[in-house]
């Protein structure tokens, strides 16, 4: 289906890919990855035709149809969230435009007209607006949302519309560039159960490790501007890795100690006549010999100790008979609920259940109508959210704001911590007021990791962080003695963390005391049943 050949790829002057190689079969589902950087996004341009390789070849077979979502939503007119899903708003009429205009020429047998031809009859079937409806809802989406006008939703939102599009049209080829950015936790296992029987073939770039776990059964690495292919999904891709590694390792440190034993007996025998034609002979057997390369060790997450906050008491927080709404909107009715010292409890439900407004009321930021707020003894609490950037100084580098954060950590330490955060080399200079908001969200993260309060409530922590990152958070805050409540899609992530899940749905907060499979166990498989009901 995709053939790629002895690729080449130069971007300002950058090689990133050279004598690259790779094969996605019919219905294989296949991910790619790579650090930040690495040539992820432009090797789609590529399959894309949107860009051209400086050499190699990149093959699609001449009936195939390719869908792309991007990590950007498109931008949307006036149509509703039914007619991005079916195409009736800009994309039939964008694709008849395209077959006319290659039907005025004659082009009637080039690739891009068999693939707008295809794409088009696919939205145009009549079972496309049922689909997009059972999809929609899929993906989150209330009946009511259908046929409100797209642009009045946010970015996230649109793009699942345009992800159900695409799903609606069944691709022969799928690429999927980070699709899990902004789905809640039950539209992403819809996601993830629905690319497991998909009929066509998937390449997707992705940051959740357990999504990719779920879906693929092929890892493509971008690795010394190569591509090598691994079998199985994105565990096993590891395993395989750090084994194919040692095993590399192992055999250049062998090589070295025969080349030293070698090089040794000829520097000490080759100036004595009897034993001049042995070394002559060394010598020349280290020629002959094949070097080994040294392999460069896989990167593996960031290990550093969280400062232990100060003990709290056993209540840490609690509300009693909150009241909450938003205009004739009411969210929250009565609502009790106590966190305790040491839980590490995880908000999940449908977007818009409450899930963020319930841990605003907790962080207090957010006035409700009636009830009460009580913090426990000697709590100190923190609120990581995304869109937080206020607490940074636009005239201080970041080094000096994690410095600042905590004052008697060393500065070789904090270029550590700031590097496994994705802020390297001279980046630390950088001023704050120039960062982009993924990198202001990053830093704020870090500020609270250096000095943690003793109660943290984290919304989406793991959002702009790639999957190493992910990795030394988790190891982080399995450290950390505080209390933790917190938001999250990523799967990994909540099952590594999470001891306590609170189902928040229609006004009601539901405790499953245990982790997130105690909880997809009792509450999950219906919940997940129920999107999916007509």
């Amino acid at each position: 289906m995709l053939t790629i050949r002895d690729l080449k790829k130069s971007v300002g002057g950058r090689v990133l890919f050279e004598g690259a190689s790779l094969t996605v079969n019919y219905g294989e589902r296949c991910a790619l990855v790579g650090p930040n950087g690495a040539g992820k996004s432009t090797l789609f341009s590529l399959i894309l035709r949107a860009d051209e390789p400086d050499a190699g070849v990149i093959q699609r077979d001449e009936w195939t149809m390719t869908g792309f979502l991007p990590q950007e939503a498109e931008a949307v007119g006036a149509e509703s969230v039914l007619d991005v899903a079916t195409g009736r708003g800009r994309e039939l009429a964008r694709l008849e435009e395209v077959l006319h205009a290659l039907e005025k020429v004659g082009d009637v047998q080039s690739p891009a007209y068999l693939e707008a031809h295809a794409q088009h009859d696919a939205l145009s079937d009549p079972q496309a607006e049922a689909k997009a409806k059972r999809i929609l809802r899929g993906l989150g989406y209330r009946e009511a949302d259908f046929h409100r006008p797209a642009r009045e939703m946010s970015g996230g939102w649109i793009m699942r519309a345009h992800l159900a599009r695409l799903l609606v049209m069944e691709p022969d080829l799928l690429l999927l560039d980070e699709p899990t950015n902004h789905l809640d936790l039950l539209s992403l296992l819809w996601l993830q159960d629905y690319l497991k029987t998909y009929s066509g073939a998937v390449l997707l770039i992705s940051h959740d490790r357990q999504f990719m776990d779920e879906v693929v059964e092929t890892v493509f690495e971008i690795s010394e501007k190569r591509l090598v292919a691994y079998r199985g999904n994105y565990s096993s891709f590891l395993e395989q890795r750090e084994a194919a590694y040692e095993a590399q390792a192992a055999a250049w440190k062998n090589q070295q100690k025969e080349i030293a034993a070698l090089r040794e007996f000829v520097d000490r025998f080759s100036k004595v006549a009897s034993k001049a034609s042995q070394a002559m002979s060394k010598l020349k057997q280290i020629e002959r010999m094949e070097l080994i390369e040294r392999p460069t060790p896989p990167r593996k997450p960031f290990r550093f100790q969280i400062p232990q906050p100060p003990r709290g008491g056993h209540q840490i927080i609690s509300l009693t008979g909150v009241h909450m709404a938003y205009g004739e909107h009411h969210v929250y009715r009565g609502l009790d609920l106590t966190i305790e010292r040491g839980e590490r409890t995880v908000l999940v439900g449908p977007n818009g259940a409450g899930k963020s407004t319930l841990l605003k009321i907790l962080a207090g930021v957010l006035e409700f109508q009636r009830g009460e707020r009580k913090l426990g003894h000697a709590a100190k609490l923190g609120y990581f959210s995304q869109h937080r950037a206020d607490t940074l100084d636009a005239n201080a580098s970041v080094l000096d704001e994690v410095l600042r954060a905590a004052p008697t950590l060393r500065e070789e330490d904090a270029r550590g911590i700031l590097g496994s955060f994705l802020f390297r080399k001279d980046e630390i200079y950088k001023k704050t007021a120039v960062l982009s908001g993924g990198e202001k969200s990053r830093l704020n993260l870090i500020k609270f990791l250096v000095d943690p309060p003793n109660l943290l409530l984290m919304d989406e922590p793991t959002t702009h962080l790639d999957i190493h990152t992910v990795e030394s958070l988790i190891l982080a805050l399995k450290d950390y003695a505080g209390t933790l409540v917190f938001i999250s899609h990523d799967v990994h992530f909540i099952r590594q963390l999470a001891t306590k899940v609170l189902h928040v749905r229609a006004g009601q907060v539901t405790s499953y005391p245990g982790g997130f499979d105690y909880f997809l166990e009792k509450k999950g498989a219906d919940e997940r049943a129920a999107l999916t009901a007509e």
